[in-house]
């Protein structure tokens, strides 16, 4: 199969070798990267760790502000649906002042507006303190995997690894740090955030020099969305934006559910689930380079999902026992680790686009995937019962599984199977006609 150039100065995605240990080799060879790749990783976990911190504190700011389980649930709305619209511009921003600039625009961003929201007086401020922050967070994060994936040794594949592997640790450390700090005030965690991000600013400021860069061809607005109309793409974020409702069901409701069975202490709530985000970091590291060393991408998809359907709906079924929650919400984290690298690697290579418009297009879609699931599931909790909002997590997860079923045929480059001109217009035909 032949395999397009992969240096930074195509701009342009490699065809993923579809099998075989080199492209996913792991331990010394995915350690060995440049100081800036770390340094860039290091804020991606600080960055992520944003996403989660607000998880045990949940309740904590319910109480304390006297506001509704739906008024919470917001303030994973507005900062998820801020970084979702934001990021279908952040490709056209970052081609013209450069990746360096746009990571630490978007660093500053944070450092303010998670300042603020420590300083809020109402629910009503965090919430919207949080869509500043998640402005922030779009300019950081789709720069950052663009960053990471241009500067790594090792490939394409080696380089979104690595990313994942910062979010598992985001994830794993946010519901930590925000349930220790949250102990002694709901406002420790944006305050811890605001901090650990000023050291990211200060370490991308140092290690990443700016005359490394490989100026990018500036791209235009509309690029992204453009880039959604291309077969792969558009399959890959159409299931992204279900997926991720799913995934912000178990990560932003199961507190509510767990506080209804007793369990609302932040210190038990940020432990239970810093376990759900080591088992989301070690199977994106370990397992999903090992499932895709030995089938397709869309194969794994396509048998992962359902584990993952099935995990939610056994905490709808068991959604009465702390024990069942907290156990299947580890293990719940096992299969989100290996979704979340199969597909981002599958939207990145997926197309032959620039890296910075296939990320800003896919983590978009994806990000207000995200932000839909907080109040629908609280929504449903309110009403129905706490069973319910995990229902319909599974039967999102449902469609997005179908979505790759059906598009399959789009997602042959993905797949490491387009070997010439003719057989990609024949999937790119196959998957219009999907």
């Amino acid at each position: 199969m032949t395999q397009t150039d992969t240096s930074p100065e195509t701009n342009s995605l490699s065809l993923p070798a579809h099998h075989g240990p080199s492209e996913h080799s792991g331990g010394k060879g995915i350690l060995k990267q440049p100081i800036a790749v770390w340094a860039v990783a290091f804020a991606c976990v600080v960055s992520f760790m944003g996403i989660g911190l607000v998880d045990p504190i949940l309740p904590a700011i319910a109480n304390s502000l006297h506001a509704t389980s739906a008024q919470t649930e917001l303030l994973f709305t507005t900062y998820l649906l801020i970084t979702g619209v934001a990021m279908f511009f952040t490709s056209w921003l970052s081609t013209r002042i450069g990746t360096k600039k746009t990571l630490l625009i978007g660093l500053a961003v944070i450092v303010v507006f998670a300042a603020l929201a420590g300083a809020s007086g109402s629910v009503w401020e965090i919430i919207g303190f949080r869509a500043g922050w998640g402005l922030g967070n779009a300019l950081f994060i789709s720069t950052a995997l663009a960053a990471i994936v241009g500067a790594a040794s090792g490939g394409a594949s080696q380089a979104i690894i690595l990313y994942e592997a910062a979010l598992g640790l985001g994830m794993a450390l946010g519901p930590l740090v925000g349930g220790l700090l949250g102990n002694i005030s709901w406002r420790g965690p944006f305050f811890g955030t605001a901090t650990l991000m000023a050291v990211g600013f200060i370490a991308i400021t140092t290690m990443l020099r700016s005359k490394d860069e490989v100026k990018p061809t500036p791209t235009k607005l509309t690029a992204p969305f453009r880039g959604l109309a291309k077969p792969g793409l558009r399959v890959m974020a159409s299931a992204a934006l279900f997926y991720n409702m799913g995934f912000f069901v178990l990560l932003a409701y199961t507190p509510f559910a767990l506080a209804d069975l007793g369990l609302d202490a932040a210190i038990p709530l940020g432990l239970i689930f810093t376990c759900w985000g080591i088992a989301l970091a070690i199977s994106s590291v370990w397992l999903a380079p090992a499932l895709t060393n030995r089938m397709r991408r869309s194969t794994v998809l396509i048998a992962v999902i359902p584990l993952l359907a099935v995990d939610l709906l056994l905490v709808a079924l068991f959604v009465k026992s702390i024990v069942a929650i907290i156990v299947l919400v580890i293990v719940g984290g096992i299969f989100l680790g290996i979704l979340n690298t199969v597909l981002t690697e599958c939207s990145m290579e997926a197309t032959d686009l620039p890296r910075p418009v296939a990320s800003s297009a896919y983590s978009g879609v994806r990000f207000i995937g995200g932000a839909i699931a907080p109040p629908v599931a609280a929504a449903l909790g309110n009403a129905f019962g706490a069973a319910v909002p995990f229902f319909f997590g599974t039967l999102v997860l449902v469609v997005s599984m179908l979505i790759i079923v059906i598009g399959r045929r789009a997602l042959r480059r993905a797949d490491g199977m387009i070997e010439n001109a003719e057989e990609e217009a024949e999937a790119i035909g196959l998957g219009d006609a999907a």
